[in-house]
């Protein structure tokens, strides 16, 4: 697997000359002197990768050789796209990912062993919850445009939620490897639909009524459908049964429907996703600025540093597209890049859940199937959340675009996400290599 390692530190090269040349075209487009200061940020990433590299090479040797790479390349061009919209914001960004690459070592030493995970579940279900409820509690809770998001203890503040998934898909991986054949056996056709036996029929209840109270008590929509889809993408896999998953589906958008019709905050969001010009300069002005500014960007862009944030000299700034940063980052980069440059993110996003479900199906034992599936599953699905509601194939949501938005607690969490998977891809990777090898006759 010496070549596996060989081919992710090759990987790793071209992510940082593109991490060279978009900070070029940035100082490019604002008329800054260019000097050698792209050259500099762009060895810094790559020592920085580097470095990550060689503890990988000695630690998870048959890890998967594409997976940090693709990663690395989204968090190369969300600090291109974050340092053009606010200097700042990049730099902290940058000090966030040194921050989650050490987290990610530390996952990486401490679970070599991660089937260790599956005595704790309850604990670690426990914990999630206790995560999603953080932000209604008084004192430390932050509201975030309507929305309870946020935990601030002190000089520190993250988002629950970002960890609170994989604690989440760690437990429902645990409990649908136990449980998976008492479903499949139990289970009657009625109507010609396959329904689970009542008995076991409440953990499908018991997360959706997870989702639904995150739609009322945090009004978190994005959340709670990333959530309950990473759950559904996981009981198809454990169960293989996909009514299953039909039934689900239909679970939650009665929830949905119930809640829209009754629940003020949620309604007033569907309202806003279906006819965002019935309030222009009101609730509906964030989504159809970002739809504008797709709009402006073509099929090529309008270049690195063009698109304007603010309305040209007003005083205090107006904002062209609220949130930039983090909520219609996809917005600004289509506008900036293009329809090409926008797809070529989405197809980065697809390779890693490629690579992910790859690792799911090559793992020889169930946890370890099912928790490849359910992480590739939610971080796709994060993914999908935000740029579906930017492209308004969803309602607009505050989940970020991994890697590539601002924000310290997905960047973190996604690189713990990432060194679960790599440590499940190892232990893959090297049982096929022993089984060929014994096979062959190399190993007695």
């Amino acid at each position: 697997m010496r070549s596996a390692r060989n081919r992710e530190l090759i990987a790793l090269v071209p992510v940082a000359l593109l991490l060279t040349a978009g900070f070029t075209a940035v100082f490019i487009q604002e008329g800054s002197r260019l000097g050698n200061l792209s050259i500099l940020y762009g060895g810094y990433f790559l020592a920085i990768c580097v470095a990550a590299h060689l503890y990988l090479r000695m630690r998870l040797p048959d890890a998967d050789p594409y997976l940090f790479p693709l990663m690395a390349l989204l968090a190369a061009f969300g600090l291109v796209v974050l340092y053009r919209i606010n200097e700042t914001l990049a730099r902290d960004q940058a000090s966030l990912f040194v921050l989650g690459l050490v987290l990610f070592v530390l996952t990486i030493e401490l679970l070599r062993d991660y089937e260790v995970l599956e005595r704790y579940r309850y604990l670690i279900a426990t914990l999630g919850i206790a995560l999603l409820l953080a932000p209604r509690l008084p004192g430390i809770g932050q509201q975030v445009n309507g929305a309870y998001l946020g935990v601030s203890i002190g000089p520190i503040s993250f988002q629950p939620a970002e960890f609170a998934k994989i604690c989440l898909v760690i437990f429902l991986a645990s409990y649908l490897r136990e449980h998976r054949e008492v479903l499949i056996v139990g289970a009657r056709r009625i109507a010609g639909v396959t329904l689970p036996p009542l008995k076991h029929f409440g953990p499908l209840l018991v997360v959706w009524g997870a989702s639904m109270l995150m739609l009322v008590l945090i009004r978190d929509l994005g959340s709670s459908l990333m959530f309950y889809a990473a759950f559904l993408a996981l009981l198809y896999v454990a169960t293989g049964r996909f009514s299953f998953v039909v039934i689900g589906m239909a679970l939650f958008l009665v929830g949905a429907w119930f809640f829209t019709n009754t629940v003020p905050h949620v309604g007033d969001r569907v309202d806003v996703w279906l006819n965002p010009y019935q309030h222009p300069q009101g609730d509906g002005y964030q989504v159809l600025q970002s739809i504008f500014a797709q709009a402006d960007g073509g099929l090529f862009g309008q270049g690195f540093g063009q698109s304007l944030l603010f309305i040209p000299g007003s005083h205090p700034p107006v904002a062209l597209l609220p949130a930039a940063q983090t909520d219609t980052i996809y917005a600004l980069i289509v506008d900036e890049v293009g329809l090409f440059g926008a797809a070529a993110l989405c197809l980065i996003y697809l390779l890693i859940a490629a690579r992910g479900f790859k690792t799911a199906i090559i793992a020889s034992d169930g946890f370890s199937k099912l928790l490849a599936t359910g992480l590739t599953a939610v971080f796709a699905i994060q993914a999908f959340v935000i740029i579906g509601g930017v492209t308004r194939v969803i309602p607009l949501t505050g989940v970020t675009l991994p890697f590539v938005s601002y924000g310290g607690s997905s960047i973190v969490a996604n690189f713990v996400l990432l060194a679960l998977l790599l440590l499940v891809s190892d232990r893959a990777r090297r049982q096929i290599v022993g089984g060929v090898e014994r096979e062959s006759g190399l190993v007695p």
